[in-house]
């Protein structure tokens, strides 16, 4: 007798779950500030409802892509081998050429960093302030996808996926704080749910263990 095991068990779904609908309830909850934001707001809230809905609609889109990619590049390690540092350099060389479509618009934005106030560091050393903040995030952006690759030949693609979207979560909540942002009861709630499922999908809140396990049995 051979006991076919299922790849996921109930509780990674439920986790998976509770994470989406707190990232939902954040968005929400955020979409509800659009019209009350004077700093982005252009008067017409037809207007600002759609910039809005079309960048959800973009890093929606490019959710799913990534989580393609994913399971694409868990296919292919699993043919040819763990290469990471192959994939990171090829995933983001590739595209390099199309940025000749924005030679102008990044001309532009070099003469704004080079006329930026000067930052002192350290050793009587200055540098623009934008371009101290431009290498500080490159760097840092680095550390990031490098990881991420890496993850991608440890864990199955469902878990990069949630640790990518997690990691998105916490910048939402970040930059919710930084700038001030209210903090309503539905972010409260959205964020809830999210540790909640972070929590089962990790296993620190043993789900499984309370739910009745079903096993499938396949005969020789």
């Amino acid at each position: 007798m051979i006991i076919m095991k299922k790849r996921y068990t109930t509780g990674k779904y439920i986790s998976v779950v509770l994470i989406t609908a707190g990232i939902i309830l954040c968005t929400i909850a955020s979409a509800q500030q659009v019209e009350d934001n004077k700093a982005t707001s252009t008067g017409d809230l037809l207007y600002d409802l759609a910039i809005w809905f079309t960048g959800i609609f973009i890093l929606t889109a490019a959710l799913f892509m990534t989580a393609g990619m994913g399971i694409y590049q868990e296919g292919i390690y699993k043919q040819y081998g763990k290469h990471p540092k192959e994939s990171l350099f090829f995933n983001h060389a590739l595209p390099l050429p199309g940025f000749l479509l924005l030679a102008t618009d990044i001309y532009s934005h070099i003469q704004k960093f080079n006329n930026s106030a000067p930052l002192d560091l350290a050793f009587g050393i200055s540098l623009p302030r934008l371009w101290f903040f431009l290498i500080f995030n490159v760097i840092t952006q680095y550390i990031c996808i490098r990881s991420v690759f890496i993850l991608t030949t440890e864990c199955s693609s469902l878990t990069v996926t949630l640790v990518v979207t997690l990691r998105k979560f916490v910048s939402l909540i970040f930059s919710i704080w930084y700038f001030q942002n209210p903090f309503t009861t539905t972010h409260w709630c959205g964020t809830l749910l999210v540790f909640i499922g972070t929590l089962i999908f990790t296993e620190v809140l043993p789900l499984d263990n309370l739910l009745p396990q079903k096993k499938t049995k396949k005969e020789d």
